[in-house]
């Protein structure tokens, strides 16, 4: 094989033309792009994968940003689509994307790379890295759609779905994964002006949301409020925090009730904080709330969604734990001490996380969108928590480092006070109750799995 040629080829349990379908979706790129890259797609132009139309990124190499512009050059219904760089950091750049039937039921998904680096022999010591590189990125992509495709694509009823809160973290891998997965979602939007058509404009601090311009709505998903895990507590910013999250929440719930034709179900964010310190006691749905000041949040937050449920609306509290990803979110600020040999454990590190992968919360959101047996309270994380000294290792354990540092707590509570304790070094052992007996399968088993997966590791 040319050192300038890269191959990925990968079975998939689905039909060609499915395959190829999910590509033409929106969200696909986003949905196929990996979370540790410096990649983001800034503009496109056409629909789908068809010839002619272009998309432009923005990404860094080497912590230097640019911009990346491809555009389609050719499109052969369920067989192939093929772009070019037209500007960006190759020489040269063509991706053929080919879908191969293997049977009436299955595929070979191939990607083939044709690509040369810039400065020309002198780059000739990097193609080994940039392969290397290839193989971190599309092994994620092909993993990725090799999974939804097996496991979320079958007997797929289209939605129409509401989602507050999808510029933020959660929200930026979910929406593309419910509109790959065939769904059609729009996304509430503070600007008013420039609106695409799955845009809609509210101001929920001043109690202006129009629900009956988005047209029937089958679901509500509210992922809104502010990061907790940022700064001190001060007043102002305690009730910064809580207003976040109730004020929105009320008025949602507000115009949801008003309308003739109600959605059928409505999945509100909170948070496993509402448990407060829970030591080494394993904490189910129906463990009481805590003492501390995240718990009162997520109480009234809690509080807010429920009158959704008296308006004859399924409605579910999403106790969201530690959510893993490098885009965002803890993951995203202990990534680089862990990779450098700067790893700290908290304390003694007996404290407990309860924590969730990415892939897995937004299936999970799609499973309780499909399973009507599900409301109330449902703890969004996985069955098996460890404590901060096993997290700390296994992390570090991933970039081939150790951990040789930990952090008192009478410093972690000078750096950060009250945040600091209750989000730190309190210790919260949360059991999926709800969603094992209700038959979720988890796709991370382990945590070493998961972080090797969701860092290219």
């Amino acid at each position: 094989m040319s050192h300038n040629v890269y191959i990925k080829r990968t079975k998939i349990n689905a039909p060609v033309e499915t395959v190829f379908s999910w590509h033409e979706r929106q969200g696909a790129i986003s949905r196929l792009t990996p979370p540790w890259a410096p990649l983001k797609m800034i503009a496109r132009e056409g629909d789908g994968v068809q010839k002619g139309v272009k998309v432009a990124f923005r990404l860094k190499i080497f912590k230097i940003p640019m911009i990346w512009e491809a555009e389609h050059i050719d499109y052969q219904k369920n067989k192939l689509f093929k772009d070019r760089q037209t500007r960006g950091p190759f020489s040269k750049w063509v991706h053929t994307h080919r879908f191969i039937p293997d049977g009436k039921e299955n595929s070979i998904m191939e990607d083939h790379v044709e690509f040369k680096l810039p400065f020309g022999f002198l780059s000739r010591p990097f193609y080994g890295f940039a392969k290397k590189e290839f193989e971190r990125m599309f092994g994620y992509r092909h993993r990725v759609l090799k999974y939804d495709l097996e496991h979320h694509m079958i007997k797929i009823k289209k939605k129409r779905i509401l989602v507050s809160g999808a510029s933020g973290t959660i929200g930026s891998a979910l929406v593309p994964f419910l509109r790959t997965c065939g769904h059609e979602v729009i996304q509430l939007v503070r600007k008013d002006k420039n609106l695409s058509k799955n845009e809609l404009f509210w101001d929920p601090y001043n109690g202006i949301l129009d629900l009956e311009k988005a047209g029937p709505i089958d679901a509500v998903i509210n992922l809104n409020g502010v990061d907790i895990s940022r700064g001190w507590w001060t007043q102002k910013q305690k009730k910064k925090i809580m207003d976040s999250r109730i004020i929105p929440t009320r008025l949602l719930v507000e115009k949801m009730a008003g309308l003739d034709q109600k959605p059928g179900v409505f999945i509100s964010s909170s948070a496993i904080g509402f448990y407060g310190e829970g030591g080494d006691a394993i904490l189910t749905e129906s463990t009481d709330k805590g003492k501390y000041f995240i718990s009162r949040v997520c109480s009234q937050w809690e509080d807010a969604a429920v009158d959704a449920q008296k308006a004859d609306i399924r409605t579910i509290r999403l106790r969201i734990g530690v959510v893993l990803t490098p885009a965002g979110g803890a993951l995203a600020r202990m990534e680089l001490p862990f990779k450098t040999g700067c790893g700290v454990k908290l304390s003694n590190g007996r404290q407990y996380m309860s924590w969730i992968s990415m892939d897995d919360l937004v299936s999970g959101i799609l499973y309780i969108l499909n399973t009507r047996k599900i409301k109330g309270p449902v703890n969004l994380v996985t069955p098996h928590p460890v404590t901060n000294k096993v997290f700390s290792e296994t992390l570090a354990m991933v970039f081939s480092k150790k951990v040789f540092f930990t952090m008192p707590k009478f410093l972690a509570l000078a750096l950060w006070g009250k945040m600091g304790k209750e989000t730190l070094l309190t210790s919260a052992r949360v059991s999926p109750e709800m969603l094992l007996k209700n038959g979720f399968k988890f796709q991370h088993g382990t945590l070493l799995e998961a972080l090797k997966d969701l860092l290219g590791r």
